[in-house]
């Protein structure tokens, strides 16, 4: 069970010799046809605890995205407890992006030694990172620093759980349920985020800076014990999770789910020059990091953005929150619909990114109503947001989905690992820009409508194929 996914005679075909490919079937390519295996496929087995596996990695997922968002929602009492500055409180963010640096090693990893040696790894890195938080230190610049260490270890975690949900989909899922499996795996993560916005503040009161010195002391210690409960909570939840990782969480299954999950893949190296040299998967891949780039910059400066229309901080991240828990439960409906409709996966991305584009629109004129003379109200600004949210973070298991299905058979973490890689560029080279204009925004907004026009407009031009579904749906029969 511990045995990782390495050897070169488990990346061989299990399937035994037999059935040729199907000549002029309407989703091969040559890759598919190289990559099938020359089998005489026997029906796939799933096995019930596919779902441990998947709650497992989901509630991993779920684990860092909370933590990575633990500082946002209570920067203000933070700096009270702790004497962060806005630096301290831009850069325990910036860790999250800044873990992605290593990511093609996780996914060398990922490749070579399979799920259960990389998860074990992640959910390691975890335990220490929120480990490295409840250190008991008396000196503050010690603690800011073990704090921001442990930051790193937890987003240094990222590239594993933003990656690796279709590995795992077709690994352990047959293909009807691969895309669900993909959106839950995907979702949990940005589902943790989200959720810092409730525990944090709700856990945690804001600090009264019109209290007297006594009282403002006594507050100060008061919020700084509620802190570490809170990072107490956390490091005894991913302990937990590593504790059941390391119990079990099987590398794969006995048997394969289905005739993908058995066949050859290519080589780490050879992976890079395919995914390098296909203008296919340059489009799609710039079609999902730009705007995916642009919306997380976007976010992350969301108070900023709508504080000249007289919206508090709080109602920004209310807004926030909404608009990741819609994308959320709008991805995993999608990627359900797609398993039950098979091959309709650029439809559905052509569906969400005009709906996109169109909430974008309306966001950034409703934020010039000076010159459009729109309506101006909190229900406009919820609802805009929150749209934008819905069709752009519901989009990301699709769009994972047809990485994979264009350039099979590339593993699914190489390909997932570089289109995320160049998300989080997108996103660093924004806040980059932010740093000596962050004076005025109202550029940013138009962004947004930008590059969910461009990424439509790739999409539209975009030959899709289904190379993986070809060897289950069509090979199999």
């Amino acid at each position: 069970m511990g045995s990782g996914w390495s050897s070169e005679e488990e990346r061989q075909p299990l399937l035994g010799p037999g059935l040729g490919p199907a000549p002029g079937a309407a989703w091969r390519s040559r890759e598919a046809a190289a990559a099938l295996p020359a089998a005489a496929p026997s029906p796939g087995r799933v096995y019930g605890r596919r779902w441990l596996v998947l709650l497992l990695f989901s509630l991993l997922g779920f684990a860092q995205g909370l933590v990575w968002n633990t500082w946002g929602p209570i920067q203000n009492s933070a700096r009270q407890a702790y004497g962060f500055s806005s630096w301290d409180i831009a850069l325990l963010v910036l860790w999250g992006p800044i873990g992605f640096l290593p990511c093609f090693a996780f996914m060398w990893l990922l490749d070579k030694r399979g799920l259960r040696i990389t998860v074990l790894l992640t959910s390691f890195l975890m335990v220490l990172g929120t480990g490295l938080r409840c250190i008991p230190v008396s000196d503050l610049m010690l603690k800011r620093r073990l704090i921001h260490g442990g930051q790193l270890l937890n987003g240094l975690a990222g590239p594993t759980v933003m990656n690796a949900a279709p590995f795992l989909s077709t690994t352990w899922f047959s293909a009807d349920e691969r895309a669900t499996a993909t959106a839950i795996a995907s979702m949990l993560s940005y589902l943790g985020g989200a959720c810092a916005f409730l525990v944090g503040p709700l856990v945690v009161p804001a600090p009264n800076g019109t209290a007297p010195l006594l009282a403002s002391e006594n507050s100060r210690a008061h919020i700084k014990d509620l802190i570490e409960t809170v990072l107490y909570a956390e490091f005894g939840g991913v302990c937990l999770l590593f504790s059941a990782t390391l119990a079990y969480f099987p590398p794969r299954p006995p048997l394969p789910p289905s005739v993908a999950a058995a066949s050859q893949r290519l080589s780490y190296r050879r992976s890079f020059c395919r995914l390098l040299s296909n203008l296919r998967f340059l489009m799609i891949a710039l079609a999902y990091a730009i705007p995916l780039g642009v919306f997380a910059g976007w976010s992350g400066v969301l108070d900023l953005i709508l504080t000249p229309v007289h919206v508090s901080q709080v109602d920004a991240g209310w807004i926030g929150f909404w608009s990741i828990v819609g994308g959320c439960v709008v991805g995993i409906a999608m990627a359900r619909f797609a398993d039950f409709i098979r091959g309709m996966l650029k439809l559905i991305l052509l569906l969400l990114f005009s709906g996109a584009t169109l909430s974008s629109t309306w966001f950034t004129l409703t934020c010039l109503n000076s010159i459009t003379h729109l309506p101006l109200t909190t229900v406009t600004l919820y609802a805009s947001c929150i749209l934008l949210g819905v069709f752009l973070n519901s989009s990301i298991p699709i769009f994972f989905e047809l990485f994979v299905e264009t350039v099979y058979p590339v593993p699914e973490g190489i390909t997932c690992g570089v289109v995320t890689f160049l998300s989080n560029m997108f996103m660093g080279v924004l806040l980059f820009f932010l740093t000596f204009y962050h004076t005025e925004l109202s550029w940013f907004n138009w962004c947004l409508p930008g590059s969910c026009l461009l990424s439509l407009l790739l999409i539209l031009f975009f030959r899709e194929s289904y190379d993986r579904l070809y060897l289950d749906v069509v090979v199999s029969v």
